[in-house]
């Protein structure tokens, strides 16, 4: 549905691949189609902004780094204080770097409080982009508060909730309450297959749309060739995070290293020294980073974190996934994954090289796996991707 002028849309983030990288092929269409987009996220990422088009609107974010995965904490406290800080200090870098020049539209991530708060004052509408599940109807009594009530009547929780009230309140948000401010958006593009969220048919329709993965081909991350010979291809990725694994890493080399027809692709991050592995048989690839989507379109078997980015990339490519979560939603992630008959979960502490074996042959000789997949690709076939996702922001635009 395309607008009767172009636009000016602003897209806002966190600093964290998997809520930059899932849509940067909507604004790469949007962009396309004629719009003016900016993206008002930390410089880290400003070339995969500027290879979609897009225009960087920078700031400074103090939210952990992956140098430093420990300042998330244990507790779930631990969690959310820290984007509530960075929303606090990122608004008026933000404010400042739209003055004069303010959008027609707010695009913003399910982390990015900011946004919302920016659209209210502009009078902009504000659409949602979100990389992963979204809540359902009875989500609070479900899954929310069952979580949060001990949070309510702790001192840190009780400072953490009239915090939030009050910093919305100043901005014209009285009476919001912040849970329902961060799960329940006005309108919500889903940039995940509907296959891989939780209670699907008691998402709200007028609300959330399902657009399916938005992949785009990425060559500005790089490329990567499969191997001449190697009968079976497995990336072993742990995200960018909580990569520090390096004795994971040992027991994947183990399982797959050597191994007669088997190409090994060890992506081990910023944290684990090379050396740590030991010797390196022929057939092992290590690296700091890759290019992830590359590799899974000519991968046999995929090992992740089950992040959602991951997980709905190695749904789409078609690849059998071992899914051993780390932390936060991949544990659902992994179950998901599991239910849907196209990967395994094993959990980092049984993630023993013949426990990787197992599943590795279950995954890669059950024909089940692929009838699996080709339903499932069936239905997200029906989906629409970026093109559905950009139709679906531009008729949300001021007319």
């Amino acid at each position: 549905m395309p607008t009767q002028r172009p636009a000016h849309i602003a897209m806002f983030s966190i600093p964290a691949a998997g809520h930059v990288h899932p849509g940067l092929e909507v604004l790469r269409e949007l962009v396309a189609r004629g719009h003016r987009v900016t993206y008002a996220v930390p410089a880290e990422f400003a070339d995969s902004v500027t290879a979609v088009g897009a225009e960087i609107r920078p700031w400074t974010s103090t939210l952990p780094t992956d140098d430093r995965p420990e300042a998330w904490g244990e507790e779930l406290i631990d969690n959310l204080e820290p984007f509530l800080d960075d929303a606090i200090q990122a608004l008026p870098q933000l404010a400042a770097a739209y003055a004069g020049d303010e959008p027609d539209l707010v695009l913003y991530d399910i982390a990015a409080y900011p946004a919302p708060v920016l659209a209210h004052r502009w009078g902009v509408p504000a659409v949602q982009l979100s990389p992963t599940m979204v809540a359902w109807e009875g989500y609070e009594e479900e899954v929310a508060e069952p979580m949060l009530a001990p949070l309510r009547t702790s001192p840190r929780g009780i400072a953490y909730f009239a915090r939030f009230r009050q910093w919305l309140a100043e901005h014209g948000l009285e009476g919001t309450d912040p849970e329902r401010f961060t799960a329940r958006p006005r309108r919500s593009v889903v940039l995940i297959p509907r296959a891989l969220q939780p209670n699907a048919d008691r998402v709200d329709p007028a609300v959330h749309t399902f657009t399916g993965s938005c992949q785009g081909d990425r060559a500005h991350q790089g490329d990567w060739t499969r191997p001449a010979g190697a009968e079976r291809v497995v990336l072993v990725s742990l995200g960018s995070t909580f990569t520090d694994r390096p004795a994971f890493y040992r027991a994947c080399l183990a399982a797959f290293g050597g191994r007669p027809g088997w190409h090994l692709v060890l992506q081990i991050g910023k944290h684990v020294d090379e050396a740590a592995l030991g010797p390196l048989p022929a057939n092992v690839e290590v690296h700091r980073w890759v290019p992830q989507l590359r590799v899974l379109r000519q991968a046999d078997l995929f090992v992740t974190h089950a992040g959602m980015g991951g997980s709905q990339e190695g749904l789409a490519c078609g690849v059998p996934m071992i899914a051993v979560p780390q932390a936060a939603d991949q544990f659902a992630n992994a179950d998901m994954l599991a239910g849907l008959g196209v990967a395994r979960r094993v959990d980092t502490d049984d993630a023993t090289a013949d426990a990787l074996r197992a599943a590795a042959t279950e995954l890669t000789t059950d024909p089940a796996v692929a009838d699996r997949f080709a339903a499932l690709h069936a239905d997200m076939a029906h989906e629409g991707g970026a093109p559905h996702a950009a139709d679906l922001i531009e008729a949300e635009l001021p007319r």
